[in-house]
């Protein structure tokens, strides 16, 4: 994970900022400028200087911010000077902006502030979208404002040029001034606050800016995004009273404080409306308070800390208040709701320890006392505890703080771990009270310290789930050595050696962790939330229950077992856990089910629990030695992060087999949602890189505008058999391709595979081989003395490796992908190497990795060979075999609803390139009659047929080629027409929609063919999309999906991911950007057989919107 800054402030107004990667706090540039309070995100910090001025200080990055000043030049024609500046009265300026509403001279254009500078002087665009213009860069038109073209007309009355200027933001690193821009504010600012990030996407880099005055104004900062990191102006802000402070969190919660200590609640905020609609005076009362994405945290006038329960962006108000240990004068949520505070009684920066997404309040305060950059030479961290409260009497002896080993990984890393349990140098341990108190309460109460002689109070674990409970009794005092892992304060130490001396801790005042990210996925407290597997099976259990005179039978079904779960946090390991799954059904039929993972963390008995019908997909895992799954749900697709069992493949005599496990979870999943039947005419499929098929069934608002359904909560099913490519149309003709080429047809059923024997049809039901070839790499090092020889250097590659040279794969140790495949083979050397090998299969390179030939040249001191191995997969499923030809690609005409195709055109290429048009196939016969060769030059190795029957192919050499006169009389087309690939790539996949083509290269970008017209079918250009991208599948309505690699998740890049376009209209069918659905792990999709048409959005008014209550948006998370 990149580093991050957490950023603070002590009482002499010094900022310092605190690296993720770093031991030291590093005091800020510009050390003679005092600070009285900043507020921080990832790429910037702002701050508020004794003037009381705003200043601003952006973070070096290897990508500079730069802005685009432009202009337009205007002209219009008369017949004497021709194109001249002298414009008729109603008339645009001579230089407007691109409305012509505005007058923007030249010299007009001033810096917005002395943190930027020009780049260059003013030039011409000489390009018109996209395309390079002549005489000047002008574009011309009939009259302003009309359509304009680069070329010119004998009817083009007027014309324009856009002028450019670039101006660089040189600031960095350092405080710059936000200027006023002519702004009159009321007075100085008091307080400011940074958030919104989360809110919206577009444009890069934009932040929600909020700022107090003197006064108790408050003003919101427009404009501020990567581009225009100061923003442009402020805007007053009605409110109800005078605030004297302001929270914002990264997403649409905004907080503030009024003078008389009420707290306001901002409302409406979106991503159409960052700066939100109206303050809701909330009734209880606090002096300071801080949001984030999901929690609020307040402090009263006593110093005590309040958490505030049921926050969510449908009740951004929340329901309760959970009073917690600890007392403070100001605290700031950060990124992922980690909690920074600073204490009351020793200004010492504390840090909420256990904060996670099942259990936001946390668990307990920890101490970070880390040594500044001056005080590196004689001072380090504390070894003392300041423990909270101090009535109790002090122990005889002391136990000396905990302190962690100090490698290369950050205190971030050491802080949110929970490997150790943390000790107390106190034998009073205070745990947390749970006190809830209901929206009628006017005032946040202050908690009774009722006392005993010699005791000290006793504070119960905050549990969001049982935070219903009365106040904590008083207890009586515990060996610290029995309770130590529940303090609620802890000092965190850094370094071992180094000490600080007893005046020289540094006394904070203010603190931002808006920049600083903490991986909450380390720690385990996160595995509260999801589910399991079952092995062992318990009797049904069978009641009535009695409900207002009523009676009803419920059913409820366990199942029990034992499995392994791939934990969460660090280190990352298989443990044992047991698990349950309870399935009930309701009076009406309808089921549903809870799925628990009981597990042991140092001694403690804890759980995990999901919803069956929050499952959105379980979906199995290459393994090598074990049957692995993983279970998605839409909050775990997100974070690329599911929940991940096994059961050992030699426990089969023990327990079912370990598919019958997946395959019961997997009914539960169908049950939930009603689904008990073949996959539909619409779906979609899809071919994980493990050869195994999904289905999802579209809904009408998945392709709707503007707001569709997101991927992440489409319910994929699997359906038995294994496949490379699949194929369909809305005819409900589906083909596939196995990894050996050989053809299949879909025969309508469902089941086979995991399901034989439980859920699976016996109709149309068949069985299925498939066989692929595992390689592994020999590598060898020349040296002077032998030649080429297994001796390589150190830093080399293991001589027997993978593609990567990463991971030693020998002969004996490489098994086949899973326990599902057998070899049928023995190692043979592979001649067929991309590149090319000499006779006995060797491939040369300089040095390992780099560019292999099949030649040996002088240079050449490392070489390389690929063995391979066939292995064979048995299995079953809703397929049958079309023989005798293997193909390697296959494309079939996409219909939209209202169409009818007695003949469907189906067209394939063969393992060896060969063009080929399967003849006779109908919905009776979809496996159809015949094949029809169609000649071509050169080998293909991608073909795709769109709604209209464009056909479109990519040969061998990366060139695309199109189909001439193809239709339902001459389904064989007449002649092929070449179509340059884009330059200097080589295309590999392409998709053919109704109006559009998309194709792929080898590079992995995405690109689209511009200006398709009935009577131009074959195109003029290619224009670039996006990158990273595996495969692309078009739709019969121009639905764009893909296959992508590198999508970012919250702890690597995931590979294979299925990602939808946005925006995709028929003004705009280049969409607008990618909502990223399942994944990684997948490696082909098809929606060519969904042709819903989307369902039509229609957007209440923000007065309709608000009339909804928030218990109706409102539920229960797992």
């Amino acid at each position: 994970m990149p580093s991050s800054q957490l950023w603070a402030v002590d009482v002499y107004g010094r900022v310092y900022s605190l690296s993720t990667a770093g031991q030291q706090w590093e005091q800020c540039h510009d050390a003679q400028m005092e600070f009285k309070r900043v507020t921080a995100a990832q790429q910037c910090c702002w701050g508020i200087a004794c003037d009381h001025s705003i200043y601003l200080n952006v973070l070096a990055s290897d990508l500079p911010i730069r802005y685009q000043e432009e202009a337009y030049e205007n002209q219009r024609w008369n017949p004497v000077d021709g194109f001249t500046e002298r414009l008729l009265p109603s008339d645009r300026w001579q230089w407007s902006d691109i409305t012509g509403l505005q007058h923007r001279p030249l010299d007009s254009f001033q810096l917005s502030s002395t943190s930027w500078e020009w780049e260059c002087d003013w030039f011409v665009d000489e390009n018109f979208e996209g395309h390079p213009t002549e005489k000047g860069g002008w574009s011309y038109a009939i009259d302003f404002p009309a359509t304009y073209t680069k070329d010119k007309k004998w009817n083009s009355c007027v014309r324009r040029r856009r002028w450019l200027r670039y101006r660089r933001y040189k600031a960095m690193d350092s405080w710059a001034k936000i200027p006023s821009h002519k702004t009159t504010l009321p007075d100085p600012f008091s307080d400011i606050s940074c958030g919104g990030w989360e809110i919206n996407d577009e444009p890069r880099g934009r932040l929600s800016l909020w700022a107090v005055s003197l006064q108790g104004k408050v003003w919101f900062r427009e404009a501020i995004c990567h581009n225009n990191p100061e923003g442009t102006v402020w805007e007053e802000v009605p409110l109800p009273g005078e605030v004297v402070q302001i929270s914002c969190g990264p997403g649409d919660l905004v907080w503030g404080v009024l003078w008389e200590g009420q707290l306001i609640v901002r409302e409406g905020i979106g991503r159409d409306c960052s700066k939100g609609a109206s303050f809701n005076p909330d009734k209880t009362t606090s002096i300071h308070v801080a949001v984030g994405v999901g929690v609020v945290w307040a402090i009263t006038k006593d110093n005590k800390v309040w958490f505030r329960r049921g926050v969510n962006s449908h009740n951004p108000c929340g329901s309760g208040w959970i009073s917690m240990v600890g007392e403070m004068i100001t605290m700031n949520v950060g990124l992922n709701d980690q909690v920074w505070a600073i204490g009351s009684e020793d200004r010492s920066l504390y840090f909420r320890q256990g904060v996670t997404l099942s259990e936001l309040s946390g668990k307990a305060w920890k101490a970070i006392t880390v040594p500044r950059d001056r005080d590196r030479s004689h001072s380090s961290a504390s070894a003392a505890n300041t423990p909270i409260d101090q009535s109790c009497d002090p122990p005889t002896e002391v136990p000396q703080p905990r302190v962690p080993k100090v490698t290369s990984d950050s205190f971030i890393s050491d802080l949110v771990s929970d490997r150790e349990d943390v000790k107390s140098t106190s034998p009073v341990v205070l745990e947390e009270e749970t006190l809830i108190k209901e929206e009628e309460d006017n005032v946040i109460p202050e908690r009774e310290h009722g006392s005993s002689e010699g005791h000290c109070h006793r504070w119960s674990n905050v549990d969001l789930e049982e935070a219903m409970s009365e106040q904590a009794p008083t207890g009586h005092v515990q060996d610290s050595s029995d309770s130590c892992s529940l303090s609620s304060i802890a000092t965190y130490t850094l370094v071992t050696d180094d000490l600080y001396r007893g005046d020289e801790h540094p006394l904070w005042a203010w603190v931002s962790g808006g920049g600083c990210s903490v991986d909450i996925k380390s720690k385990s407290s996160l595995i509260h939330k999801i589910g399991y597997g079952f092995i062992l099976f318990c009797p049904v259990i069978a009641f009535t229950e009695t409900h207002t005179g009523f009676s009803f039978v419920k059913s409820v079904w366990v199942k029990k077992g034992t499995m392994q779960w791939w934990r969460d946090w660090k280190p990352h390991k298989w443990v044992d856990v047991h698990f349950a799954l309870e399935q009930f059904s309701g009076p009406e039929g309808n089921k549903d089910g809870i799925l628990f993972v009981y597990y042991n963390y140092y001694e403690e008995k804890k759980y995990l629990h999901a919803f069956i019908n929050e499952v959105t997909i379980l979906v199995p895992v290459l393994n090598e030695s074990k049957h692995t799954f993983a279970i998605y749900t839409p909050e775990r697709t997100k974070q690329r992060w599911p929940i991940r069992l096994f059961t050992s493949y030699h426990s089969v005599s023990l327990h079912p087999p370990p598919c019958l496990q997946l395959a019961l979870l997997s009914v539960s999943c169908c049950d939930s949602r009603k689904i008990h039947s073949p996959p539909s005419k619409q779906a979609i499929w899809s071919i994980t890189c493990k050869g195994d098929i999904f289905v999802s069934e579209p809904t009408p608002s998945l392709e709707a505008v503007p707001y569709p359904t997101p991927c992440d909560q489409m319910f994929w099913r699997q359906v038995g058999g294994h496949l490379r490519i699949v194929e369909c149309n809305s005819m409900g003709i589906v083909w596939g391709i196995g990894y050996d080429h050989t053809a299949w047809i879909y025969t309508g059923g469902y089941g086979g595979g995991f399901f034989q024997g439980l859920a699976s049809s016996t109709d149309n039901i068949y069985t299925q081989t498939d066989i692929k070839s595992v390689y592994i790499y020999e590598n060898q090092r020349w040296n002077p003395v032998t030649g080429y020889t297994n001796r390589g250097l150190p830093t080399d590659r293991y001589m027997w490796s993978d593609a990567s040279g990463l991971h030693e794969r020998t002969k004996t140790n490489t098994k086949p992908p899973s326990p599902q495949w057998t070899w049928v083979s023995d190692w043979t050397v592979d001649y067929s190497a991309s590149g090319g090998t000499d006779k006995e299969g060797w491939q040369y390179a300089a040095d390992f990795p780099a560019s292999y030939h099949s030649c040996k040249t002088m240079k050449d001191f490392v070489r390389r060979r690929r063995w391979a191995r066939k292995c064979k997969l048995a299995t079953t499923g809703p397929w049958q075999e079309i023989p005798p030809i293997s193909l390697s690609d296959v494309s079939i005409l996409p219909c939209v609803e209202q169409t009818s195709v007695d003949v469907v055109p189906v067209w394939a290429i063969s393992n060896k390139g060969d063009v080929l048009c399967r003849l006779g196939v109908t919905t009776l016969t979809p496996a159809g009659s015949s094949w029809l060769h169609v000649g071509t030059d050169q080998p293909f190795k991608s073909i795709s047929i769109g709604s209209a029957c464009q056909l479109w192919a990519i040969a061998k050499d990366g060139s695309a080629f199109y189909r001439g006169s193809v239709s339902k009389q001459s389904p064989a087309g007449d002649c092929w027409y070449h179509i340059p690939s884009p330059a200097k790539q080589k295309l590999k996949q392409v998709s053919v929609g109704r109006t559009c083509v998309y194709a792929v290269d080898e590079n992995g970008n995405l690109w689209y063919r511009q200006e398709l017209t009935p009577s131009y079918p074959q195109g003029s250009s290619w224009e670039h999309i996006s990158n990273n991208v595996r495969k692309v599948s078009v739709g019969p309505l121009d639905q764009v999906w893909i296959i992508a690699d590198k999508v970012q998740g919250s702890h690597s890049l995931s590979c294979g991911t299925v990602c939808h376009r946005l925006g995709v209209q028929p003004l705009e069918p280049k969409g607008q950007s990618w909502d990223y659905g399942i994944g990684g792990g997948w490696d082909h999709i098809t929606v060519r057989g969904n042709s819903t048409e989307p369902a039509q959005v229609h957007l209440p008014s923000v007065a309709q919107r608000s009339s909804f209550s928030a218990g109706d948006a409102n539920g229960d998370i797992v």
